[in-house]
């Protein structure tokens, strides 16, 4: 290995030293309450359990989650049918509110980056970006490397996506 071994070592040092700066603010949009909000005015309704799976969250932390934007008002937890275990989620008005403004909030920072960028190199990186995490959905730390059979698959795949 040559370059690789160098890319990474880059990738992870800058990273590591602006992770401070980044994660109290934007790590935070991709799990939390504003994960939760984005995916209930997308899908409506959802069970705890299928929050904690599309968050990658613990049914614990899901359950903090969920009683925060309860008591702000962001969201209803309602019984589903007679099991009274189960429980379904359902976003509020003010919920929807509040989740578009989160987003507004990302669109601006992340267009005025882009800006900084130009259209070109803002592209480039699109596409490099897409292109590294159709990788990394396929490779297993722990297994074995794709198949280029299976890379040629998520690439089609990914292809289709930008396609529809």
């Amino acid at each position: 290995m040559g370059f690789e071994r160098d890319a990474v070592e880059e990738l992870l040092n800058d990273a590591m030293s602006q992770r401070a700066a980044v994660a109290g603010r934007y790590i935070r949009m991709g799990k939390g309450e504003p994960f939760i909000l984005r995916y209930l005015r997308k899908h409506g309704t959802a069970t705890p359990t299928e929050l904690a799976r599309a968050s990658h969250s613990s049914s614990g932390r899901i359950s903090a989650v969920l009683t925060a934007l309860e008591k702000k008002g962001f969201l209803v937890r309602a019984g589903s049918g007679d099991d009274r275990r189960s429980v379904t989620v359902s976003i509020t008005a003010a919920g929807r509110e509040q989740s578009q403004r989160d987003r507004d909030r990302m669109w601006a920072v992340t267009s005025w980056i882009f800006t900084q960028m130009g259209e070109r190199r803002t592209w480039l990186f699109v596409d490099l970006v897409s292109e590294f995490f159709t990788y990394l959905s396929i490779c297993d730390p722990d297994g074995p490397r794709p198949t280029r059979q299976e890379i040629d698959a998520a690439f089609d795949a990914r292809r289709k996506r930008h396609e529809a």
